[in-house]
């Protein structure tokens, strides 16, 4: 019954797109349109999961219930070397400008623009934005599935795009399988992972900076190609209360995650945004929950590395906003595995700026990179030995006087049979090498245990010098 009433909408869907491209249209002007039909019974991770052939995208936001699959292209902004956002924003500018309400362009953008990308991230580009073919869209309201259509340029292809729409039929049931870790490295192993954070706090005594944020890339081989959707799918059930993202612009190729970090969401002129720093693990029980609490609220150091992020980022919001509030003491965010100190900001933007100048002042946020933020930097490209690529950066969505973006933390990339994970840790004065080792270790636990690594020899060299 499932797959009859899915094929029923698949059907509506092809109508709806033959009428729309085989209207008359008297302006040149390029603009996106929309063909939307309901689709009831099937969940978006369900759909993305036998859509095999790359060109895939998911997104679940954290706070307002709105999940999204995705799958093709109709538009792609794209830059392989770009140093900053000027053509990103010229691009999108125009075709944002002319279109519905709704409408998303999704991707992300480099941690480093000034950073030569290492090969592994050539697919992703310093940006990558797409406004997909297809979509399964789900909120509180009910499921969508919209194809999206750029007039007049795919006028002329109306069949291949028929073709495209019924190439949407098919079983939607079944699951994708990951097979067992083979071998691991890191970059940088714990020894100079040591001479990394020893540099940093020569640099406190030294300089001006403050706090860096120093990362580490996990490489595990797997025995055959992995499957990322169904890593997103097993992510998402143990790690709620987090932005979930898969970006995937080749077969093979996907970057994903769950990140607990909002950098930024907006409505109109309104604004959220959020500082996040400070961190201990989950207890086993209530009890050792508010014994981590009281020591996050009483850690000096702890308490420097969050307000570094609050000071910078109430600053950067101030330089575009009209009003701006922001959380006078910090609270508790709760994960699964562990707890942060959050200030919440909200702000009203001034007219004259968009979401991209809202992203640009924000990012790298200090939680990410580090205060002042140019020296930080400067540290992290002399003495990180990988390319972070789209890891800390922006990822999330761009629409009309609409935008949501999370900072691409918890995550990894898929090339083949192999992953990079990806954490980090703020290193502060009062910070040690051991300490900071375990909770970049501890920080990718949500995605072990999804790979099956606390089965195996890598999980305890992950976590453990």
């Amino acid at each position: 019954m499932l797959n009859h009433v899915y094929a029923n909408s698949v059907d509506e869907l092809r109508a709806g797109v033959r009428r729309l491209l085989e209207k008359s249209y008297h302006s040149s002007q390029t603009r996106i349109a929309r063909v939307s039909v309901i689709l009831d019974g099937v969940t978006p991770l369900e759909w993305l999961i036998h859509r095999p052939e790359g060109g895939r995208i998911y997104w679940s936001g954290r706070d307002y219930g709105i999940e999204v699959a995705a799958f093709g292209e109709a538009d792609c902004h794209y830059s392989s070397s770009a140093t900053d956002l000027q053509e990103l924003r010229s691009g999108l500018g125009t075709m944002l400008s002319e279109c519905e309400h709704g409408v998303r362009y999704y991707g992300g953008i480099r941690f480093d623009l000034h950073h030569s990308g290492e090969e592994q991230w050539s697919s992703f580009g310093s940006w990558r934005f797409v406004l997909p073919r297809f979509e399964v869209r789900k909120n509180s309201k009910g499921t969508m599935l919209m194809c999206n259509l750029v007039i007049p340029n795919d006028q002329p292809q109306i069949e291949s795009i028929l073709d495209q729409v019924d190439s949407l039929h098919g079983s939607i049931q079944g699951t994708e399988t990951n097979s067992k870790s083979t071998g691991h490295r890191f970059r940088p192993d714990f020894e100079d992972w040591g001479l990394m954070v020893d540099s940093a706090l020569n640099a406190f005594n030294h300089t001006s900076l403050d706090k860096v944020v120093l990362a580490r890339e996990a490489s595990v081989d797997f025995s055959g190609p992995l499957a990322p959707v169904s890593i997103i799918q097993a992510l998402k059930k143990i790690s709620p209360n987090c932005f979930h993202f898969l970006f995937e612009p080749a077969l093979g190729e996907a970057f994903l995650g769950a990140s607990p970090e909002r950098l930024f969401r907006r409505e109109g002129r309104s604004i959220e945004s959020e500082a996040v720093a400070g961190t201990r693990p989950r207890g086993a029980s209530e009890v050792d929950d508010a014994r981590m609490i009281d020591e996050l609220y009483s850690s000096a150091k702890e308490q420097r590395e969050h307000e570094f992020v609050r000071i910078s980022l109430q600053e950067e919001v101030t330089s575009l906003a009209a009003y701006v509030t922001m959380d006078t003491l910090p609270s508790i965010m709760r994960l699964t595995s562990e707890i942060h100190l959050v200030s919440r900001l909200r702000a009203i933007m001034q007219q004259e700026y968009t979401s991209l100048d809202v992203l640009e002042a924000l990012h790298p946020s200090p939680a990410v990179g580090g205060y002042p933020s140019e020296q930080a930097l400067d540290l992290i490209r002399r003495k990180e030995p990988f390319d972070r690529g789209w890891y800390a950066g922006p990822v999330g969505w761009l629409g009309v006087n609409e935008a949501e973006f999370a900072v691409a933390i918890r995550s990894g990339l898929v090339s083949g049979s192999m992953i990079r994970l990806y954490s980090g840790a703020g290193i502060v004065r009062g910070s040690t090498p051991l300490d900071e080792w375990h909770e970049i270790g501890h920080k990718i636990g949500d995605l072990a245990q999804v790979l099956g690594l606390y089965d195996s020899a890598v999980q305890s060299e992950l976590q453990r010098a």
